[in-house]
Formats: structure tokens, sequence, C-alpha cells
């Protein structure tokens, strides 16, 4: 028998609607596998994964592409951060990342361990947010990860919600897969366990309020779960856990040990619940600006079906959590029949659920969209593509550097360097100091007075800039202009220009700049060829980390 598709898991037994659009089941099967994958597959992988044809497959990952949604890089296909604009549309409309994260946090920060908000998913659960320790044994699940409902704390308070339907859903999938391959993110079962025992654990959370996971996922992982109830309907809106190690606690330790603090810290999380205002409808926000464009701009490769459908997806958000049809047209700006079309596919796929309001609402299962692998990115790593591209373009090296903890230096965290004879030699980890190099001074100009440490201000050449007071009037000059120009003051020859990189909150938190030898650029020729591709480079770094950063922690280091 040929092994089963991610075609075949996502057609399932239901018939597919005649009315689907069959090129968007076919990307979602495409960034289904890449995300279980790890984020990256070749295109022959996924054709077998997927079972399409090849040519298929191409025309699917061209369009990704050109969306932003994948990257390809030689024979392999990548997921990209752009596409998180998907996870965070639903997590946006969800609301509790954003206001009960500050909370799980401060819990996680008090005791000293791994805490986790999760969602119930059919018979699985989700995890929206995570608030982990760094450990050498440290919690590993990402943002969007799916794991078994019956192996974990949280999942026995959904389940003591569960209808019969529910139940025989989870003891049909349990015949099915008995060792949890479906379920990449946890270890295969190896042992069934007694008959009725999870049946038993959720019947006892409805008199107990909570639950515990006495190494379920894997030995010496244990949990302990409290719902948080939505104040409107008193059913379950997520659950919060205390995740810990057996050379930390026992399960019945963690439970008697840090349960009252956890049902504490819930209490708190279920009056912020309740007295929040609801979200004031906005608009949506990153949909994609090739809707205008002609089938000529956009070439033959490019499958327009496909495109149109993912943008649906990106119609929701915070204070949109639940659109009907001409809402969602309207949004898009996409024909009521193509945007109805495409609502009819994701409700089959499971990423969509229809309301007795006649509106449409996402799902958890949108996470399962490249969410978990792209949630652990870091700056470097959304950087480094577009350094690529920009030393293509300007033939010089680019790098992205941050402030050490003390201050004084500055440290490469990605570089890509041009093939001369006569280039400069750095490498990723090199620490140079802050007061005499451009992303330096790009850094410091960003920090008040106060907060600057410059260390001792030595010569370096005989340009180099050692007076303090006329060092401050330099980086106002840099906060002021936004960019930074160094000319041989690290060293005799070398002239170098940069830019900041940007969060969220308009901080600087690197910098972006090329170095080159003198007589290749004068300081005006810096300016004018290189300084505008230096800003459109990090803009679009600074897209990518205000995508990746919206739900999670990115590192800039």
């Amino acid at each position: 028998m040929p092994a089963k598709t991610t075609m075949d898991a996502l057609t399932g037994s239901a018939a597919v609607p005649a009315e689907a659009v069959t090129p968007l089941i076919r990307g979602v099967a495409v960034l289904r596998e890449l995300t279980e994958a790890g984020g990256t597959l070749s295109p022959s992988a996924l054709e077998r994964a997927t079972g399409l044809a090849r040519s298929t497959v191409d025309r699917i990952t061209s369009t990704l592409a050109r969306m932003g949604y994948v990257r390809l890089d030689g024979r392999d296909v990548l997921l990209a951060p752009r596409l998180m604009e998907l996870g965070n549309a639903y997590l946006a409309a969800l609301r509790l990342p954003a206001l009960l994260s500050g909370r799980a946090d401060a819990l996680a920060d008090e005791l000293d361990e791994s805490v986790s908000l999760a969602v119930a998913d059919r018979d699985g659960i989700r995890f929206i947010h995570q608030a982990t320790r760094r450990r050498a044994m440290s919690l590993s699940f990402r943002i969007g990860d799916l794991l078994p409902a019956e192996r974990t704390a949280p999942g026995a308070l959904f389940a003591a919600e569960w209808d019969e339907p529910e139940w025989r859903a989870w003891r049909a999938r349990r015949a099915a897969d008995p060792r949890d391959q479906g379920f990449p993110a946890v270890p295969p079962r190896e042992h069934g366990g007694p008959e009725g025992e999870f049946e038993r654990r959720a019947l006892e959370t409805e008199s107990t309020g909570w639950a515990l996971d006495d190494q379920l996922i894997e030995p010496g992982l244990v949990a302990v779960a409290v719902p948080v109830r939505d104040p409107r309907t008193g059913r379950i809106a997520c659950a919060a856990s205390v995740v810990s190690h057996t050379s930390r606690h026992t399960a019945a330790g963690l439970r008697d040990t840090l349960l009252p603090r956890l049902r504490a810290a819930v209490a708190d999380m279920e009056r912020e619940l309740r007295e929040t205002e609801p979200a004031v409808r906005g608009t949506p926000s990153g949909l994609a600006v090739w809707t205008g464009a002609s089938k000529q701009e956009l070439g033959r490769e490019f499958i327009e079906s496909l495109a149109r459908g993912l943008t649906v997806l990106t119609a929701f958000g915070e204070g949109r959590a639940s659109l009907t049809l001409t809402e969602v047209a309207k949004a898009t700006g996409l024909a009521r029949a193509t945007a109805r079309r495409a609502l009819i596919t994701y409700e089959h796929l499971g990423l969509v659920t229809a309301t007795p309001h006649r509106t449409f609402t996402l799902t958890p299962r949108v996470l399962s969209l490249g969410f978990p692998p792209l949630s652990r990115t870091s700056l470097p790593q959304i950087a480094t593509p577009h350094l690529v591209a920009l030393t293509s373009r300007i033939h010089e090296s680019a790098s992205l550097a941050v402030l050490t903890p003390s201050g004084e230096e500055i440290q490469y965290t990605a570089r890509v360097a041009t093939n001369r004879v006569m280039s400069v030699n750095l490498t990723v980890g090199t620490r140079l100091p802050a007061y005499a190099t451009s992303m330096g001074r790009v850094l410091l100009a960003d920090l008040p007075a106060a907060r600057r440490t410059l260390g001792e201000l030595r010569p370096l050449t005989s340009r180099t800039l050692t007076d303090p007071r006329a060092l401050a009037r330099v980086l106002t000059d840099v906060r002021t202009q936004g960019h930074a120009l160094v000319d041989e003051e690290l060293e005799e020859g070398l002239r170098s220009i940069a830019v900041p990189v940007r969060d969220r909150t308009g901080r600087v938190v690197a910098a972006l700049n090329t170095a080159m030898h003198t007589t290749r650029r004068t300081p005006a020729e810096c300016v004018t060829d290189l300084l505008p591709e230096l800003r459109a480079t990090a803009t679009v770094i600074e897209r990518d980390f205000h995508t990746a950063g919206r739900f999670t922690r990115v590192p800039t280091a």
C-alpha cells in the first residue's frame, strides 16, 4: 500500500466540496509538509510527501516565494518569516496572548519554572504562549505545536467539556494512530496506558479544577494545569500550565507547592478577561500588494487562486475575530464569490469554522501553517537572506551587529562577505569598540546619554574621535540623520556606513552596515550609492522582524 501523503490527510474521508479551491488545498499541503519537516525541504521531497506532481510543487513554491511566504535557496524551499502573518491573524483575533502573556511571564519569573498557555484544537491542544526557563533540560515545545490531548495536563481539562461525538472522534483517532505519529512535536507513544485512564482523568478535573501530567509525554517531564474560563460563556478559553522536570519537582510536589500560586495567577487572568473592553474593530494589515497586479506582471507560474485564498486568512485579527462573508470580501478586496470559495475550502480543511450567526472564525489549526518552526527564529536568521541580496547588489560585504551587555562593544551576529582579493576580514562573533565603528554609533545614538557606556576612548588610528563631547555631538547627528559614516577611525584605509534596525516599538536593536577600503568609494559616494540600499534592506529586515516578533520573542543575537 502506498504511503499516505499530506493531500490524503487533508482531504480525509470527507468528500471535498465541489466549490473548494483545489490549488488552495494543495498550497496548504505544501505549507504543512514544510512545517512538519522543520521549515526546509527540497522540491523532490515535497513531491514525495504531498503526492503532487513536480510541476505543481514548483508552481506552488514559486507563488509562495512571490508572496514572501517561502524562500527558494538553491535546491531547498524554506519557510520565511512573513508566513507568520497567517498565525498572527489567528492569535490577534483570539486576543488571549496579548491579554494574558504578561501574567504568564510574571508567573514564570516568580516560580522559576516554564509556564504555557494552550487552547483546544479538536482532540489535541495547541500552545499559544510559552514562557520558558533556560536550562540544560528545558521545555522544547513551540508556539503552534500540536499535542494529543490525552498526553497533557490541559488536554484533560478540555476533554471534560467534550460531548459524545467529540469523544468518538478521539477514540477513532487513537485507534487509527496508536503511537501518535500524527503529532510530530511529541515522541512516539511506547505504551497505550490503562483502558479508560484518560476518561477518568477528564472526569476528575470537573471536581478538582486542575489536572496533572505525570511524565505522559516523556520521562522526566511533569506539569500541572488550571483552566482559564471565558467570563461570557463560562467555558474554558485556554489552560495555563506550570511545566517542570522530575529533577526539580515530582508531579505531586508540583501540585502541592505550585498549584496555589498557579490558581492565583489564573484568577488574575480571568479578572483581566472580565475587565477588558471588547476590541475595537480595526482594518486588516499586511494584505498582499499583488492583488492589483496583472497576470503578466506576476508571471505564468503565479497561482492567483492560491494567493487569493491565503490572503483571506489575513482579513481576521484583533477586533475582527468573527467576520461575515461580505466583511471578508471587503477586507481583502476580493469578489464575494472568490472569498466564499476560499472560506468553503478552509472550513473543509479545519482552518475556519462557521458560526450559527452566519459568520466565520479562524481555528487554532491556522498555526499549523509554518508557525512552530518559525516561532524559534532569530534576528540574524531573519537578516541573512536580505544581507545576501544586499551584497549581490552593492558588491560589498554586509553585516549585522548588536551592542554587548556592557554597551562598550558591538558584536557581529550576521555577515555576508564578498569574494574579493582585498576585503574586510571579520566573522560572526567578532567584537569591536562601539565608539569607533559605524554600527556602534548607530546603536549608541539611540540610547539616552546617561545610559551610554563608552569605555576607554583610545586612538585606534590618527583619525579616531576620542573627545567625549565631540563624540556626543556626532551621536546626536547620527540619531537625527539616521545613519553613521566612519572614515578610517577603526583602521587605516577602512570606511563604513551603517543604519539602524528597529523593533516594533521603534527602539534600535541592531545595526546594519557595509564596509570597504577607502579606494573603492568616497564618503559622498557611500551616502549617495550605498545608503539607499542599506535603508531599503533595513526596511525589509524590520518587516520580517516585526511579523515574527508580534507574538513571539525573537532573539537579536
